[in-house]
């Protein structure tokens, strides 16, 4: 018989090719254990609850899932970037309350509120960016700061201005009709009455996986985030780079604070407040690393699809709603793991 020589040493082949097996290859994209995961938590109470398919329970934890999905996708970026920032749940009741009390307290106009709250978020994003890239402080100190700050505000604010801690009768403000048509309507899609904010959440995810993969300021967020002394070397403009990541999740708390406001028509001054840790949760969830350079959107997407069907699925199987907080903490613990083993043995097999 004759022997067969290794990949890396036949004439033509590429050595750095040698091994790398389709499913090796796969095994190495960041949101395959999410992926897997999910199809778990799906099969789990699809199996267990008669609600969790039902048209009504689908389109529910859908939406739950949606909002949690267009944070957890910015949070991503901004971790795959090296950095966090939590501030980004308390960011998503800021908004709403300035469109608010911009509207209901002094009667401005709703597209010129909502428009000077973007600008509003974007601005404290970029603040927040430049204390980092200036001073060298950590984000997370940098951006807890900016949670209490934001936290605070809203109560002491809402309270001064409305004599109550939330803010109601939105739907009295002109034009809030067509607001909720583009950020709280619902749209019936093969038999679920879906919101919106579940096609904005596609959108998003859709949006951050080409700016990830498709483009150069993809390039420099891995690059910052994974070699961070080379992208300096090689003139990536990093603190360029991390104040837009900042400014990200800002406009991301901005959207999903709208896509909140129109869908009730009030907003508590507590709103969002908490939710920081979970969206940092599907990101890591979603195959993002704590450490940075590795991650991607459709992975946090998926991360925050676990938690919507988790979060829904114990109430339709009438668990104890206590129990939430112990999945969170072992679905942290188990992604980390996860994942990894996973790229440990994509590594072997490579």
């Amino acid at each position: 018989m004759t022997a067969v020589a290794p990949a890396a040493a036949r004439p033509g082949t590429d050595e750095r090719m040698a091994g790398r097996h389709p499913f090796a290859r796969l095994l190495r994209r960041p949101e395959m254990g999410a992926l897997i995961a999910a199809l778990a938590v799906f099969g789990y109470f699809s199996l267990t609850t008669a609600s969790f398919l039902t048209p009504a329970g689908a389109a529910t934890w859908l939406y739950s899932a949606s909002l949690f999905g267009i944070m957890a996708v910015a949070v991503a970026m901004l971790m795959i970037g090296g950095e966090f920032d939590l501030s980004a749940g308390a960011m998503t009741g800021t908004t709403g309350l300035l469109v608010g009390a911009f509207t209901t307290q002094w009667g401005m106009n709703l597209w010129f509120a909502m428009l000077l709250a973007l600008l509003i978020a974007l601005a404290v994003g970029a603040a927040n960016g430049l204390l980092v890239v200036k001073t060298g402080i950590p984000s997370f100190i940098v951006t807890l700061a900016t949670f209490f700050i934001l936290q605070g505000l809203n109560l002491a604010g809402t309270k001064l201005v409305t004599g109550q801690v939330a803010i109601q009768n939105m739907i009295l403000v002109p034009d809030f009709e067509v607001g909720k048509a583009i950020f709280g309507s619902t749209i019936p899609v093969l038999g679920l009455d879906l919101k919106v904010s579940i096609l904005w959440w596609i959108g998003i995810t859709a949006l951050a996986s080409w700016l990830l993969l498709g483009t150069r300021y993809g390039n420099w967020i891995f690059a910052i985030g994974g070699a961070l002394q080379s992208a300096v070397q090689t003139g990536v403009p990093v603190r360029r780079t991390r104040i837009g990541l900042f400014m990200g999740t800002a406009a991301a708390g901005w959207l999903v604070g709208m896509l909140s406001l129109f869908d009730v028509a009030t907003v508590q001054a507590t709103t969002g407040i908490g939710q920081e840790f979970i969206y940092i949760i599907c990101a890591v969830v979603g195959g993002s690393l704590l450490t940075g350079g590795y991650g991607s959107a459709i992975g946090a997407a998926l991360g925050a699809l676990i938690y919507g069907m988790i979060l829904q699925g114990i109430v339709f199987a009438q668990w104890d709603n206590n129990w939430l907080k112990a999945f969170l903490g072992g679905m942290l613990l188990l992604a980390v793991l996860v994942n990894l083993s996973v790229r440990r043995q994509a590594g072997v097999r490579a």
